[in-house]
């Protein structure tokens, strides 16, 4: 059993108290004005859409990289063209053995502060820049990977989900040939019904037609 001093106690709290002062600025600061028309927001729970759909939602717990849960819902929510192109994909991965394990889905705007807050400048790339928002804000972007549907076990990638590292790189070359060909079949039918891969997350897909909806800020208790 690991022991815990009081400078460990310490420490955790000081950590505590940064990381729920970022939260308490992040709600209330304003997300970016945007102008123009937008599609109306309609964001639909995946599992609802198809049961198989298997959820991993880290940020409702504390495995990520803020170390602490940043929903207070594990659940995952996409805007209903996305989340039904999804469910396409869903479907074509059945015969083959293996469903969707999804990580996150929508993100409301102030996570995304959050998470630009904390991070190094060096890692930058691997978050966005709240000044422009996220795909995740406006439900078009989703986290996810595979699983096995016989196991339930999740499929081996050549790196980790949320790795700031070489590793995450769609077109990284290393790992071995069974990951990379999970990562690339991952890839090849999500990009058969409109998404298209971030360069540096092989797990990250955006749908689309992001551009036609708003940046939004809307908690999941708020979404029925």
């Amino acid at each position: 059993m690991k022991t815990i001093t009081h400078c460990n106690l310490g420490l955790s709290f000081k950590i505590a108290i940064v990381f729920y002062s970022l939260l308490s600025t992040a709600c209330a600061t304003q997300q970016p004005h945007e102008t123009g028309e937008f599609a109306p927001t309609d964001l639909v729970e995946l599992v609802k859409l198809d049961p198989t759909i298997k959820l991993d939602i880290r940020y409702a717990t504390a495995n990520n990289l803020t170390g602490r849960p940043v929903y207070t819902q594990a659940r995952a929510f996409l805007q209903r063209p996305a989340a039904e192109a999804l469910v396409k994909v869903s479907r074509e991965l059945q015969p083959l053995g293996y469903g969707l394990l999804i990580f996150d889905g929508y993100r409301p705007w102030s996570v995304t502060k959050i998470f630009w807050d904390i991070t190094p400048d060096s890692n930058k790339k691997f978050v966005a820049d709240p000044k422009i928002g996220s795909r995740h804000n406006r439900g078009c972007a989703v986290d996810l990977s595979l699983y096995d549907l016989k196991t339930g076990k999740e499929i081996e990638m050549t790196g980790v989900y949320d790795e700031m590292s070489g590793r995450s790189y769609p077109n990284y070359k290393g790992g071995t040939a069974q990951q990379r060909k999970m990562r690339d079949l991952l890839r090849a039918k999500m990009e058969e019904q409109g998404f298209t891969v971030y360069d540096v997350e092989w797990w990250h897909f955006d749908f689309n037609n992001w551009k036609a909806y708003r940046i939004t800020n809307v908690p999941f208790e708020a979404i029925n």
